[in-house]
């Protein structure tokens, strides 16, 4: 096998990895709910925490990554690896959980921070086709750490959740050793003699203004779970501050386009990741007469759609374009997501299900693709800031405003279904995102009769699939965007790959 075989062959593994984490711990999510006695918006904030630390860690190290080096940063993410392994299996309340998966994500971040530009450096003539092969990975690792979770699932002993976390050391332990063997190339962009300097004014200071506003709430968020917190006046510092330095330094909006897709990536990262998070735990009440594993079956369906058609994505963007096939991904996932929120019978929910795989097999490379492609000045800062912010947006407001809007409307569900009951087996007021509500206590749940059971269970599958019917809408945003992005091409006489000598010509034009 050629060496720049063998290291890309070594990022997708690396990437295996990062999603065994997380298929397992969203299938885990309800079981730590009833264990640890977590509320709907405690489980939506842990599973921001799988998320969003990774926006500041693939922000930091692809800061530094050029200098620091790429085979020491994929060290830094696999000590991360095992070191989360190890805190989440011997976590014993929310605080060791959230801990744990915090620093899983963190390592997660400097994995695709190294992967991202390496992957565009191995293969300059065909990034968008070889980043979509790349993040076959992701799903890849879906299917498989889902499978061997489910396998597992007959293990009921008390530590089966903590073997079932150990899964994602697999592979971790397989790319730990490929990365011993290769070596990382001279990215594209300090290969061609761009500067520093260049790369931070690509970003520009609109760039980080959205990613230091998104840094200011995950740093928010990590410090409730310890009693804490702060204050509005703080996060507004934290993002402005930064900001007005950039501009007074670099005195650069950055790309206009690039801020665009930034915005976009919001919407397109909580259709995706957002909704992986949780289509399990959402579908599991509806399917449960087919087992208790129904709903992990509809996750790991749709991501062996996705794990295969992404070899394919080469073929379809030469025939309409990178942003034609995210403009029609987009009108796809929309309709899978509002066709899942109305189905009931196993086979309607398993064929929206594959609209809605299909729907969203492409977005996340095809994105990256897309700023690679058009802003190669940028290097790793712009390629990573993409997935970055789409991570901390979906982690620190997608995730946990989901969560609070379950707690929300299944609160007024039931109180609706039967006042008696929602009395009984609700907790004390809470607030969140302008929302005040009484989550269910789910110890009591477990301790009420069979009868509030099964009224609560019902107004549950109905709650799960509004909240599938609400997010269908993110795609239809997505899918006007991007059609404005083809016309704003088209006038420009096409979408096509800019190459760093004619963007160096074209700024030297502009200048």
């Amino acid at each position: 096998m050629k060496k720049e075989s063998w290291l890309f062959a070594s990022c997708i593994v690396a990437l295996t990895t990062t999603s065994f984490g997380f298929i397992v711990r969203a299938f885990l999510i309800g079981e730590w709910g009833v264990r640890f006695n977590l509320s709907e918006s405690q489980l939506g904030s842990l599973q921001g925490a799988g998320l969003f630390p990774f926006a500041l860690s693939i922000i930091f190290f692809s800061l530094v990554i050029d200098r620091l080096g790429y085979g020491r940063t994929m060290a830094i993410a696999w000590v991360g690896h095992m070191a989360s392994a190890i805190i989440t299996i011997t976590a014993v309340n929310y605080t060791g959980l959230y801990v744990g998966t915090l620093l899983f994500a963190l390592a997660n971040g400097a994995v695709e921070a190294t992967i991202n530009p390496a992957t565009t450096t191995l293969f300059p003539k065909n990034k968008t086709h070889y980043l979509n092969i790349l993040h076959a990975g992701w799903p890849g690792g879906l299917v498989l750490g889902g499978i061997l979770a489910i396998g597992m699932s007959g293990i009921e002993a008390d530590w089966a959740w903590r073997l079932k976390i150990g899964l994602f050391l697999l592979p971790a332990i397989i790319y730990g050793i490929m990365l011993l063997t290769v070596k990382f190339p001279t990215q594209e962009r300090v290969a061609a003699g761009v500067s520093y300097r260049d790369m931070l004014k690509e970003f520009g200071w609109a760039g980080c203004l959205i990613c230091c506003f998104f840094i200011a709430y995950a740093f928010d968020e990590i410090l409730q779970v310890f009693g804490m917190g702060l204050h509005g006046g703080v996060k507004l510092i934290i993002t402005l501050v930064p900001t007005v330095l950039f501009a007074v330094f670099y005195r650069s909006f950055g790309r206009p386009l690039f801020v665009f897709l930034l915005c976009v990536m919001v919407l397109l990262a909580t259709t995706e990741l957002g909704t992986d998070s949780w289509i399990a735990a959402l579908m599991t009440p509806v399917l449960e007469k087919f087992g208790s594993n129904a709903g992990n079956w509809v996750l790991v369906y749709t991501s062996l759609i996705m794990f295969i058609l992404r070899f394919f994505a080469g073929p379809i963007v030469h025939y309409i374009s990178p942003l034609g096939l995210l403009a029609a991904c987009s009108a796809i996932a929309s309709i899978g997501l509002f066709w899942l929120s109305a189905s009931t019978g196993a086979f309607m929910i398993f064929l929206a299900a594959t609209v809605y795989g299909v729907g969203k097999s492409f977005f996340w490379p095809t994105t990256l693709g897309v700023v690679s492609e058009q802003f190669p000045k940028g290097g790793a800062l712009t390629l990573n800031a993409i997935a970055g912010v789409g991570m901390i947006a979906v982690g620190v407001l997608g995730n946990p405003f989901l969560g609070a809007l379950q707690d929300n409307e299944l609160e007024l569900r039931l109180y609706q279904a039967d006042a008696a009951i929602h009395a009984k087996v609700t907790g004390p007021p809470q607030q969140k995102f302008g929302m005040t509500y009484r989550a269910i206590d789910k110890r009591i749940v477990q301790e009420s009769s069979e009868e509030a059971k099964y009224v609560i269970e019902e107004v549950r599958k109905q709650n799960n699939q509004a909240t599938l019917a609400k997010v269908s809408i993110l795609p239809v945003i997505m899918c006007i965007c991007f059609i404005a992005m083809i016309l704003h091409f088209r006038a420009k006489g096409g979408y096509r790959p800019v190459s760093l000598e004619e963007q160096n010509k074209i700024d030297g034009e502009d200048g």
